[in-house]
């Protein structure tokens, strides 16, 4: 598929080519001690940047002979000093709001949605920003403290912190401005529609940014020469170090292949890669390239979006929230996720070297697991909410539209076994055939 042909399926949506090679940056979004260590590293210095222009201006005037100036300096950081002490103290205060908000967010949100969705707060750039301008704003108050000389006599006085004081004025504004923009977002986050709408996108990002071509059979690899074996910690298959893999495999001469799927639990001794062409790389060539966890991610991912919207309608689904409204939302983003990809080479990623050469094939759901994967299980808990039969009836006839005949099957097969269920359960013929009428609004 095309980028225009995706573009076409995704609207408006805005889609960047990702950077597929190397996870360390999405690890990277994936923490919250990265932002703010910067911006606490950044803030000192600034700092000492500004604390040596005030001790250059300060010599400057004593050099002319200037000394009312520098006793107007003076004059004006002794009312300076006060407002950087409440500066100092009212920061701390600003930083325990945004942590109590975050946290009621996260909550409201695992509780509402799903466990899954709360790496979305974790990943937000304005929570992270304005914790991290907040974080700057204290320590840049707190130093500018320590640069306020207690002498009196302007010929002895060695610095006096004017332009830091300007500085901790505008960083406080720049923290009142986040805070403003915070709460709106964390707001945002906290209603469904934009949530879906994130998990969308995210899942569209790693949709784009596979390769065009088709699957590659074992045949073609050659006859399976070695294979290695995970031995570190077990968890969750993350991601893989794609530049570092087909440098190794390069070297060598050979191909790997991927044994398990990205989102797989691994555990030590089972294999990672199956080498094709000669011996396999040596184990210090594949360190680090494979990243394993305790959480998916979307990173490499393509069927993790799939999976949360899936979670985000069986939990309203549920007897205890009774929300089938929201469970269209997930089948509206379901659907589109499904028709950009309809198309779609599936099952298998070819990575290849400058040289244009096989060098790692990685699996990947494909067709047939990725419908199942966003209406199987909906499927079940949607009998006896007509909303939601009628919405995935709708959305498997256009996807019976737009995908091609070779992939139909899946989702006729779904189609039957709603109608077979409804058939069952609902004893009314007339509410079973309303429960069957495709509406692309649920019931409107």
């Amino acid at each position: 598929m095309s980028d225009g042909m995706i573009t076409g399926v995704l609207g408006d949506v805005k889609v960047r080519r990702p950077r597929l090679l190397s996870p360390l940056r999405e690890h990277l979004r994936d923490t919250m001690w990265f932002a703010p260590t910067m911006g606490l590293v950044g803030a000192l210095v600034l700092w000492a940047v500004t604390a040596e222009l005030d001790t250059r201006i300060v010599q400057a005037a004593q050099d002319a002979g200037d000394y009312d100036t520098v006793e107007s300096l003076m004059s004006i950081a002794e009312d300076a000093k006060t407002v950087i002490s409440t500066i100092g103290s009212a920061m701390m205060t600003f930083i325990g709001v945004v942590f109590s908000i975050s946290l009621v967010a996260v909550q409201m949100a695992s509780g509402q949605f799903s466990p899954r969705v709360v790496r979305l707060y974790v990943r937000s750039r304005i929570t992270k920003a304005t914790l991290t301008v907040f974080l700057a704003t204290f320590l840049f108050s707190l130093m500018t403290l320590t640069s306020f000389d207690s002498e009196s006599d302007p010929r002895k006085l060695t610095s006096v912190p004017l332009i830091e004081s300007v500085l901790a004025l505008a960083m406080v504004f720049l923290s009142l401005l986040l805070f403003v923009a915070y709460v709106n977002g964390t707001l945002r986050m906290m209603r469904v529609s934009f949530v879906i709408d994130r998990i969308a996108r995210e899942s569209f990002r790693v949709a784009i940014k596979h390769p065009t071509e088709g699957a590659v059979d074992d045949e073609r690899l050659g006859p399976e020469s070695a294979r290695i074996t995970h031995r570190g910690r077990a968890g969750v298959l993350r991601d893989v170090h794609i530049a570092r893999v087909v440098r190794a495999a390069r070297r060598q001469g050979v191909v790997l292949r991927l044994v398990p799927r990205i989102g797989d639990f691994m555990v030590p001794g089972t294999p990672v890669f199956t080498v094709h062409g000669g011996a396999a790389p040596s184990p210090r060539a594949l360190r680090y390239t494979v990243s394993v966890g305790v959480e998916r991610t979307f990173h490499q991912d393509l069927g993790f979006g799939l999976r949360q919207l899936a979670d985000i309608a069986l939990r309203a689904l549920s007897p205890a929230v009774n929300d089938p409204t929201t469970a269209v939302q997930a089948l509206d983003r379901i659907v589109q996720f499904l028709a950009s990809v309809a198309a779609y080479p599936l099952g298998t990623l070819r990575h290849r070297d400058r040289r244009g050469a096989v060098r790692l094939v990685q699996p990947v759901p494909d067709w047939t697991a990725l419908v199942d994967l966003g209406f199987a299980e909906i499927r079940g808990c949607a009998i006896g909410n007509p909303q939601v039969t009628r919405r995935m009836l709708a959305g498997l006839d256009d996807l019976l539209r737009l995908a091609p005949e070779e992939r139909r099957e899946p989702l006729r097969r779904h189609r039957e076994l709603l109608a077979q269920a409804v058939d069952r359960t609902v004893p009314e013929s007339a509410d079973r055939a309303f429960a069957l009428l495709p509406d692309r609004q649920g019931i409107g």
